[in-house]
């Protein structure tokens, strides 16, 4: 069994060595020419992702800011194709945990233009997408809602969940690029609620009896 054993760690260790020397080789017969197209296309990758970076920060990206209005709104949605955007209450405790970890990601993400917006001041708005749960986080691409972040629920039930888990969830409509496991949550088994006084909100100001406290 032993014999065995030493048999195939020797074949697998064989084949690594193959597959370096192909590697090795393959680099070795690079012309100057070849280098040169390879430094050029790298160079042009880098070149577009910088402008696009550019084109992000014009637009707001980078900074979680406050939508004034219902037409303001609407002309962000225009100019970027993934938003994430907060409907808040200043009386909720929970739109200001929420707002604590949107900044965090606003800065990471940069692919994404992070937002919130007063849901007393917007009542169209929040009518037509039809936010009935305060905090809501709407997740758009292209002009059209894809996904909604209601309550804390799908954030492992309690008030202490963390960043990564508010980006792991957006990221599930797609929203911003990730590249951790999407099938599987970065954390579980949290502590429940940590107070009754941070209760899911309806618009009306009360605590509802679908909020993720129930």
């Amino acid at each position: 069994m032993e014999a065995l054993i030493q048999q195939k760690v020797l074949e697998a260790a064989s084949q690594v060595e193959k597959q370096l020397d192909s590697e090795l080789e393959r680099l070795d017969n690079l012309d100057i020419d070849d280098i040169e197209k390879l430094r050029e296309k790298r160079l042009k990758e880098m070149k577009k992702i910088q402008q696009q970076k550019q084109t992000w920060l014009s637009l707001g990206h980078g900074e979680y800011s406050e939508v004034p209005d219902e037409k303001e709104f609407f002309e962000l949605s225009k100019k970027s194709k993934n938003i994430v955007c907060l409907f808040y209450k200043n009386d909720s405790p929970r739109c200001k945990i929420a707002d604590m970890h949107l900044k965090i990601l606003a800065k990471k993400h940069l692919e994404a233009r992070f937002c919130k917006l007063d849901v007393e001041r917007c009542p169209f708005l929040t009518e037509r997408l039809r936010i009935r749960i305060i905090p809501t986080i709407a997740l758009i691409t292209d002009s059209q809602t894809k996904d909604y972040i209601v309550g804390f629920t799908d954030l492992g039930n309690c008030d202490d969940f963390s960043t990564e888990m508010l980006e792991w969830r957006i990221a599930q409509a797609g929203t911003i690029s990730y590249t951790g496991d999407l099938m599987h949550p970065p954390e579980k088994n949290k502590k429940p609620w940590m107070s009754n006084a941070s209760k899911s909100k309806t618009i009306r100001g009360h605590d509802s009896d679908e909020s993720d406290d129930d």
